[in-house]
């Protein structure tokens, strides 16, 4: 009798083949998948919605979106930004809920915050494993308006370029730029007001 396949020695494309071709019931490689991806998603559920109560009900449907939605998946793009669009349309659609119900996001309305500038690091991924980091990050997004929070997520951490956020949130190029350059220079403001809070 054959060995089952160690799923976790695979690559995302390869998880998604054996995803798609498993018999019904088969749920192994989407399990690997999603072991892989839902921390990074959770996170970014939290930080898009700064809703620690519903991000992991998004994260989850994000997951079950995705899964029904893979005999649609045309490998166009990678697995990771495939489930990336999903999740930043599925949070996205929350936070217009969310407005339309009373509740003031923002998304829509520019803010009249400070000016300076900052690139999230690349290797911010690797910095949010680290607890102490992921906390301060953290708290910095959800000190900054869904204005300048949500594009700039988008954009360094779940790497949309600027005409996919532009589609996403329904606004101009220029807006987008704007609104990103605007992010990480609040961004960087307050990253070295904590760190400076750290050193005193």
């Amino acid at each position: 009798m054959p060995l089952p396949p160690d799923f976790s020695q695979l690559e995302d494309e390869d998880l998604l083949a054996q995803a798609l071709a498993a018999r019904e019931g088969d749920l192994r490689a989407f399990e690997e998948l999603v072991l892989r991806h839902q921390n990074r998603i959770l996170a970014n559920c939290r930080y898009l919605t700064r809703d620690q109560g519903v991000s992991e009900d998004l994260a989850q449907e994000v997951f079950v979106k995705a899964f029904f939605g893979l005999p649609g998946f045309e490998s166009r793009s990678s697995f990771r930004h495939w489930l990336q669009r999903i999740k930043v349309n599925h949070c996205l659609n929350h936070i217009k809920k969310q407005q339309s119900h009373g509740y003031s996001v923002g998304l829509d309305e520019e803010g009249t915050e400070g000016r300076a500038e900052l690139r999230v690091a690349p290797a911010a991924e690797q910095e949010l494993e680290e607890e102490a980091t992921r906390r301060k990050v953290e708290a910095i997004l959800n000190a900054m308006p869904a204005t300048l929070r949500v594009p700039l997520i988008m954009c360094d951490m779940d790497d949309l370029s600027y005409e996919e956020i532009a589609g996403s949130l329904g606004i101009g190029l220029s807006a987008v730029k704007m609104r990103i350059k605007r992010a990480r220079e609040q961004f960087r403001t307050l990253y070295e007001a904590v760190e400076g809070q750290g050193r005193s």
